[in-house]
């Protein structure tokens, strides 16, 4: 499944809509990224340029003008010529025929024209649109642009008066997601899935993590999809590394291995973290500890629920997180004092999710004001609470350290509940005991 073409330009009408009349929105895509002598980084537009516009190659800028009320705002892209030499190369290109015929664009120009043509689109502008603060090199150009066009006053034009932040408009429509979206953030989940569920089939003690994460990069290989972001895979003390990504040890027998990783598919993340025993057993004590963590994450979820502030799943999985630790004995005290003087921090130090799409941590403000905001149906975001007992914590009975659990699901809050992407990778003990035995 792709976006069509439809599904960019519903997305332009929107922004022309929240631009007003008389303005014009001005977004690069993301530049090519060295890697080391000759060689770059595999290339992946920007995600809120490709959102707006469906177009994947590097060295482009999107322009969109409005013009007076109940008038036809203007699309223009901004791209590289087609280059037969550099073609043999690298690559086909659109080139500005195109861009006009298979992007949608009303008008297309060279990239090398950018700064030539751009002036004349700014004059008699009441407002300018961009993304302040993203590339210090563009806005840059952005300035110089700003006062070439007010140069132009005494031949009747002038360049916008307002400068304004185009990312808090991009942020909040990329925010709420469309069915569209929605389905294409289910493929790569269940992608996600599928690659973790061959991790807990393929794993043995002494395997090496970098090997263990082969098996998950085969899987998104072979649907045609890259990693969200890099792939955590840590046996034993490791997992209590957060972002540990080196994954070059020993997977020990009787460690568990916590694992953070996915795919995206067409542009669309998603997100998951299971954690599970190298031998295809939880000790005692890891399946005590896994169990509340397991509780607070599925307490978390059935509250992502329309109506309900952002950081609520994250105080409801506190207070069973904390219960937890003062039952196994790793925490004394009253659990409220010890919920509000946040003693849970020594073994649950960060959030319980974040907004999710096209980026892993996807945009969106998390506050309206200073409050937190509230849920709404096509909203994505993770769910992962965790425990962590340093390895050498010597606050606690040794039994514990060096025990990390995470588990890590995606959910769309929907007008029927909490919608899980990420429910076909097992997550119980017990289901991923039957799961790793089976696999002998």
């Amino acid at each position: 499944m792709k976006l069509s073409q439809a599904d960019f330009k519903q997305r332009r009408d929107l922004l022309a809509q929240h631009i007003g009349s008389n303005s014009i929105a001005i977004i690069a895509t993301r530049a090519e990224m060295y890697r080391n002598r000759d060689a770059d980084y595999k290339y992946r537009a920007d995600s809120s340029f490709y959102y707006l516009t469906g177009f994947a190659e590097p060295e482009a800028v999107a322009v969109i003008e409005t013009f007076a009320e109940g008038e036809e705002y203007s699309y223009s892209l901004f791209c590289r010529e087609r280059n037969r030499e550099m073609e043999i190369w690298n690559g086909y290109r659109a080139g500005m025929d195109g861009a006009i015929e298979i992007y949608d664009a009303d008008e297309a120009y060279a990239i090398d024209l950018l700064d030539e043509e751009i002036i004349d689109k700014l004059l008699n502008k009441q407002r300018l649109y961009y993304r302040i603060g993203q590339n210090a090199e563009f806005d840059a150009r952005v300035s110089q642009w700003i006062q070439k066009a007010d140069a132009q006053q005494r031949r009747g034009g002038a360049a916008p008066a307002e400068v304004v932040q185009l990312d808090r408009i991009v942020d909040e429509m990329r925010l709420k997601k469309s069915a569209q979206e929605i389905e294409l953030m289910q493929i790569a989940s269940n992608i996600s899935a599928e690659a973790h569920t061959r991790a807990m089939q393929s794993v043995k003690p002494e395997m090496m993590e970098y090997a263990l994460e082969a098996e998950l990069n085969y899987i998104f290989g072979k649907n045609g999809c890259v990693p969200s972001y890099n792939s955590i895979v840590g046996g034993g003390e490791n997992a209590c590394i957060l972002h540990y990504v080196e994954n070059n040890k020993p997977l020990k027998d009787g460690d568990l291995v916590l694992i953070d990783a996915a795919c995206e598919y067409e542009f669309y993340a998603s997100d998951i973290t299971r954690t599970f025993p190298v031998n295809g057993k939880f000790s005692p004590e890891q399946k005590a500890l896994y169990n509340v963590v397991l509780e607070a994450q599925l307490a978390a979820i059935d509250a992502t629920r329309i109506g309900n502030h952002y950081k609520y799943p994250h105080e409801v999985a506190v207070k069973i997180l904390t219960q937890g630790l003062v039952d196994l004995g790793l925490l004394s005290g009253n659990v409220d004092e010890l919920v509000e003087s946040e003693a849970f921090r020594q073994f649950f130090m960060h959030g319980t999710g974040h907004w999710l799409g096209m980026d892993v941590h996807d945009v969106g403000a998390y506050k309206n004001g200073e409050d937190w905001r509230v849920y709404e149906a096509g909203m994505v975001v993770t769910v992962e609470p965790g425990l962590y007992v340093a390895p050498d914590d010597e606050t606690v009975d040794a039994k514990w350290c060096g025990i990390g659990i995470r588990i890590e699901d995606d959910i769309v809050v929907t007008e029927n509940g909490p919608l899980v992407l990420t429910k076909n990778v097992v997550k119980t003990v017990e289901e991923i005991e039957r799961l790793m035995a089976q696999a002998e």
